[in-house]
C-alpha cells in the first residue's frame, strides 16, 4: 500500500528544501521525496493521502543519548532501585512513546540495569516505535559512576566478560565510563578518570569482536585524551573538564577525532537555560562553547538530551536543540546535526536521516517551518516511525 505526504514544504536533506513538495512511502521505504507533480506520478492511484499545505516535512529526528530506566525527577535513582521490573518497563514504554510523538524516531539507550533497554525493545515487536538502540549496563569501575545499573568491573577478563553479556543480551553499542559523572554518589568527580587508555583500549578491541561499536562517557579532558587513543565510535558529553568550572579544550585531540571519524554528543537538554541563569554566560560560554569550537575542528556533532535525568524531558526536542542556535549555529546546520549527522555518526547513514528513495520511511511533519524557527518542531503534525503512522 502506497502512502503519500504532502506538504508546503518537504526537506529531502535540510540544505536542500522543496516547496510544494511530497514523499512516497511504500512498505516502510521511502520511494520518492521531492516536487509533489514528480512524486505523485510514482503513486499508486489508491494510496493514502496525508497533506498538510502550511506543513514542513522532515526526516524523523534523532536523539542519541537517553536513558530509559529513569523517569526524569531528582528521585530517579530512588525510584529505580524500588521499582519492580514490570513497572519499569511499562514506565519505558511510556517514555518511548513521548520520544516518538515529539518527532524521534531513533533513540540509543547509554544505559540501563537488567538489560531494560532490549527488553523495552521486544515489548515494541508489531507496534509503532522508534528504532531503538541499546548498551545494556554500562561499564565502569567498582563503586564508579552509574555502578548501580550492574556494570562494575575490576580487571581486564571482568570488562571482557561484560561486553559479552551485553552483546548476548543484544546490546548495539558498549558503553564504557571513562570518567565520573555527577548523578553517583561517593564516585569520582566528573574530570577524573575511571580508566586509562590502555584499559579502553581493552574495551574498544573486545567490543570489536562482537562489531560494535563504543561510546565513552567522558567529561574529563584526560578521559576524553584516552577515549580517543583507545578508538571508541562516540564520545559522550566530550566537557573538557579539568576541575570544577575549569576546561581544557586539546586542539590535537579535536584533530584527531575528526580525522578518525569519532563524534561528540552534548547531552544538553532543554536545561541548558537554567545552566546559563545558574552559572552566568561567561561561564556558560566556556563550557558549552566547545561546541561550535568541535564544529571548526571538524568534529561530527550528535543530537542526544540525556533524557531521564532530573529535568531532562524526552518530549522536548526542540528546548535541546535551541542551544545551538544561541550558541550561533544557523537553523540548517542544526537540523542536520538532528538528522542526517546523528544517523552517520551511529552508522545509520544508508539507513535514515534524510528523506531519500531507499531510506526507511522515518518522516516527521510539523507545522511551520523550523527553517524559519525551531520552535516549529513542537507542532508535529504527523509521525511515522519506519512506515508506520504513530
Amino acid at each position: 500500500m502506497d502512502t503519500v505526504i504532502t506538504a508546503g514544504r518537504v526537506l529531502p536533506r535540510p540544505s536542500a528544501p522543496v516547496e510544494d513538495g511530497a514523499v512516497l512511502v511504500r512498505d516502510g521505504v521511502i520511494v520518492a521525496a521531492g516536487p509533489r507533480a514528480d512524486v505523485l506520478a510514482q503513486a499508486a492511484q489508491d494510496a493514502s493521502r496525508h497533506d498538510f499545505p502550511t506543513g514542513t516535512a522532515l526526516a524523523g529526528l534523532f536523539n542519541v543519548h537517553v536513558h530509559l530506566a529513569f523517569d526524569t525527577t531528582l528521585e530517579m535513582l530512588t525510584n529505580l532501585e524500588s521499582s519492580a521490573a514490570e513497572k519499569l518497563l511499562a514506565d519505558a514504554r511510556s517514555r518511548v512513546h513521548q520520544l516518538l510523538r515529539s518527532g524521534v524516531t531513533t533513540v540509543r539507550d547509554l544505559g540501563d540495569r537488567g538489560h531494560l533497554g532490549a527488553a523495552v525493545r521486544r515489548s515494541f515487536e508489531g507496534e509503532t516505535a522508534p528504532r531503538l538502540l541499546v548498551s545494556g549496563p554500562p561499564i565502569t569501575v567498582p563503586g564508579g559512576h552509574c555502578h548501580f545499573f550492574g556494570g562494575e568491573t575490576a580487571s581486564d577478563n571482568d570488562i571482557r566478560s561484560l561486553i559479552d553479556a551485553n552483546a548476548a543480551a543484544g546490546a548495539d553499542v558498549i558503553k564504557v565510563m571513562a570518567s565520573g559523572g555527577q548523578i553517583t554518589p561517593g564516585g569520582a568527580n566528573m574530570w577524573e578518570s575511571q580508566f586509562d587508555a590502555r584499559q579502553l583500549r581493552v574495551v574498544t578491541g573486545h567490543a570489536a569482536t562482537h562489531r560494535l561499536p563504543v561510546a565513552a562517557h567522558a567529561h574529563g579532558a584526560d578521559a576524553i585524551e584516552a577515549a580517543v587513543e583507545a578508538g571508541v565510535s562516540t564520545i559522550e558529553h566530550c566537557s573538557f573538564l579539568t576541575g570544577p568550572r575549569e576546561f581544557d579544550r586539546r586542539e590535537p585531540v579535536a584533530k584527531r577525532m575528526a580525522a578518525d571519524g569519532i563524534s561528540a554528543c552534548s547531552t544538553s537538554s532543554r536545561n541548558w537555560r537554567v545552566i546559563v541563569e545558574k552559572l552566568g554566560d561567561e561561564v556558560a560560554q566556556a563550557m558549552y562553547g566547545r561546541l561550535p569550537w568541535l564544529e571548526e575542528h571538524g568534529v561530527r556533532l550528535l543530537s542526544g538530551t540525556d533524557a531521564g535525568l532530573a529535568g531532562s524531558v524526552f518530549d522536548d526536542p526542540a528546548g535541546a536543540l535551541e542551544l545551538y542556535e544561541w550558541l550561533g549555529f544557523g537553523r540548517r546546520r542544526i537540523l542536520e546535526i538532528a538528522t542526517e549527522d546523528s544517523a552517520a555518526g551511529l552508522g545509520l547513514a544508508e539507513v535514515t536521516g534524510r528523506l531519500e528513495a531507499g531510506l526507511a520511511a522515518d518522516v516527521l511533519v510539523v507545522e511551520g517551518d523550523p527553517l524559519a524557527s525551531l520552535a516549529a518542531l513542537r507542532n508535529p503534525l504527523l509521525v511515522l516511525a519506519q512506515g508506520r503512522v504513530a
